[in-house]
Parts: structure tokens; C-alpha cells; sequence
């Protein structure tokens, strides 16, 4: 028996989808699906219903299986086979409704079966069979020389006047970069890694790189010197060559007398 509320939320939507014709299985994602060790009070409930063939669209278009577990305070379709949500009682949750062959193409880690109409449903539908490209980079070369020449043009863009665009580039593409090759230069605690979102739970898996983030991130009005911090950064993993260090530093000291 379940005693968290995500949980025993789960388990009241399949048992509300087993009294539905159209139905076939649900199961969890994520935090309630396989990773249940990092559930905890700020976790969501993500979940996948499979339909029966030529059925999905009547789950989709009526939420009579979702509102008789709880009343819905809100929702929004945030795409064609799904919504996101939140019950009334405070819970949120997002979720897609697929037939049993899209799950061939669908994106996911895989899923822990909650409910399923037969026993000839195998419980390794759950298993996510797309293929996931890594998000991790194999060597410091391409990550690093993007970086290098994202932080020159974005202080270009600074000196004239599109600091949103500077953000990005010096406070935003580099990062990006950067979190891919972390494996490459600290070793990674564990903490569940998510490959649709290299930032997730970054606290835990890589620690010493973590404590830096705050100078690399100084802000809106403070990009100059965060490109400083991230050059600095970047020398210190790389040999990044002399006459682009001293481009950039010449913009960033240029940028700082404005």
C-alpha cells in the first residue's frame, strides 16, 4: 500500500482508466515510474495511458477518467496526445495518451506499470524502446571552441546595446556546452541524469562545478563579467588559443567602462 500522494494518486488513475472501455494500461514516468528513490515533495505526476487501437482520441478529448480521482483546477493541452495539469488538492501532473505501436517511436526512459487490462499485456511496454541521442560530447575540442568564439560575438552584441542576445550567448550557449562535457572533467555523483535535460538535478552529479555556476551566471546588466569567470573557466580545462582570449578580454574590459 502506497502511503505517498503521488502514488496513491497513480494507483487511483488506473484504477478509474480500468473502468474505461478505451483503455488499455497506464504507467509512470520518472520519479514515479523507475527512478521512485528520488520522489520526494516537489516531484510531479508524469504518466503515459495506452489506448486501445482507434480509441486514443476519446481519452484525449474527454478527461472523465482523470476528474472522477480529483477535480482539475486546471489544464492545458500542451500538445495533441496530452495535457498538463493540476488537481485541485494541489497536485500537477503532465501525461500522454498513445496506442500500443506509437510507443515504438515515442521518447522516454521507461515507465513502471501501474494498471493493465490483461495479462497479455507484458509489463515491459513500459520500457522505452526510442532511441535517445546522448546529449554528452566525446572530447573538449568542438564544446570548448564554441564557447570561445559565443563569448566574443556576445560581447559584440553587448557593446551594442542587445544585452538579451549577449545574455545568451555568454550566460546561456557556453553553459549548454559545458554540461556536456562535465563527465569529462569531474566525476559524476549519482543523481538520476535526465538525457532530455543535461541541467537536472546538476547540483548532485557534479558538485565542484556547481559552487562556480554562480560567478559564470552574474546576470541581465553583468554579462561582461561573466564572460571573464567562463574564460577563465575554459583556460583553465583547455589550451584556448591566446589571440581569442585576448579579443575577448579586450571586449569584456571594453564592455565594463560603458
Amino acid at each position: 500500500m502506497h502511503t505517498n500522494p503521488l502514488m496513491e494518486r497513480l494507483d487511483a488513475i488506473g484504477r478509474a482508466l480500468s473502468k474505461k472501455e478505451e483503455a488499455l494500461a497506464l504507467f509512470g514516468l520518472g520519479s514515479v515510474g523507475v527512478e521512485t528513490a528520488r520522489l520526494d515533495e516537489y516531484s510531479d505526476l508524469d504518466f503515459f495511458v495506452i489506448a486501445r487501437p482507434g480509441r486514443k482520441q476519446e481519452l484525449i478529448d474527454s478527461l472523465d477518467w482523470l476528474e472522477v480521482v480529483c477535480p482539475l483546477a486546471y489544464r492545458f493541452m500542451n500538445c495533441e496526445i496530452g495535457y498538463k495539469f493540476l488537481f485541485q488538492d494541489g497536485i500537477y501532473g503532465e501525461f500522454a495518451v498513445f496506442e500500443q505501436d506509437e510507443l515504438e517511436r515515442a521518447l522516454y526512459t521507461g515507465g513502471r506499470m501501474i494498471w493493465k487490462s490483461s495479462a497479455l499485456i507484458p509489463d515491459d511496454l513500459a520500457a522505452g524502446r526510442g532511441y535517445i541521442p546522448s546529449r554528452r560530447a566525446k572530447s573538449l575540442d568542438h564544446v570548448v571552441g564554441e564557447a570561445v568564439t559565443n563569448l566574443y560575438v556576445g560581447l559584440g552584441r553587448y557593446l551594442r546595446g542587445e544585452k538579451m542576445s549577449a545574455f545568451k550567448f555568454v550566460q546561456g550557449y557556453p553553459l549548454d556546452g559545458l554540461m556536456s562535457i562535465l563527465h569529462l572533467l569531474e566525476n559524476e555523483s549519482e543523481g538520476f541524469p535526465d538525457p532530455f535535460g543535461q541541467e537536472r538535478r546538476l547540483e548532485i552529479r557534479f558538485p565542484v562545478f556547481s559552487k562556480k555556476l554562480g560567478s559564470m551566471l552574474q546576470g541581465y546588466e553583468d554579462t561582461p563579467q561573466s564572460a571573464l569567470i567562463i574564460l577563465d573557466f575554459l583556460e583553465s580545462i583547455y589550451p584556448v588559443h591566446a589571440s581569442m582570449s585576448a579579443e575577448i578580454r579586450a571586449r569584456a574590459e571594453q564592455c565594463l567602462r560603458l
